[in-house]
């Protein structure tokens, strides 16, 4: 398979207000979403359905998985998946949409890596390379974190980080992430409380 071409993107120290344009093609992200407070897949639910109304289309979602908190530890576990999108937003716009969702289904700041209803992260977008105070494409993280990896690979195995050329696949078998990863069953993802193990 032949490697994307790298792009660059300027630094994003605001997220733009400006619509995308009439003419403005759509563009491939995949985002990372999870929840460990309250309905844990509602919550995903949600978020996605919101994405609708801001030029943000749901291609594809991968299965739902339960996932070890990792980093900060004393709380609850986390639902998390990874949904591939179609959008005429920016990247700073996409960005700007995420924190919208984020608000409209009550995060608010508190203890860093800390319990949340929801988190949403661009992992990638197109092969954008965006590296700023306010956002990094590809996410900073994305090759340490399995519960990311996994549903990652269910959708798109093959797809290359824009900087070690590294495909999705070869990420997930060369982390040292260890933490886990438990695909839900479909009955199970229907009605997720918070659960503490």
């Amino acid at each position: 398979m032949v490697k994307p071409s790298r792009k660059a993107i300027p630094d994003a120290t605001s997220a733009a207000n400006a619509k995308p344009s009439l003419g403005q093609r759509w563009k491939r992200a995949y985002l990372g979403l999870g929840s460990n407070l309250g309905d844990r897949v509602a919550n995903i639910r949600r978020a996605l359905e919101r994405f609708s109304a801001a030029e943000v289309k749901i291609h594809r979602l991968s299965s739902m998985y339960e996932t070890a908190p990792v980093e900060y530890l004393p709380q609850p576990w986390f639902v998390n998946c990874v949904a591939e999108v179609d959008t005429k937003l920016s990247p700073q716009q996409l960005l700007k949409a995420c924190k919208s969702v984020e608000r409209a289904l009550g995060r608010r700041p508190s203890i860093p890596k800390g319990p949340r209803e929801i988190d949403i992260d661009i992992l990638f977008y197109e092969n954008v390379i965006a590296h700023s105070a306010f956002l990094r494409i590809p996410h900073a993280h994305l090759e340490e974190r399995r519960f990311v990896l996994v549903p990652l690979c269910e959708l798109a195995p093959e797809i290359h980080h824009p900087v070690s050329g590294r495909t999705a696949a070869e990420m997930l078998a060369e982390t040292r992430d260890t933490a886990q990863v438990i695909r839900m069953k479909r009955s199970a993802a229907r009605v997720s409380k918070t659960r503490r193990h």
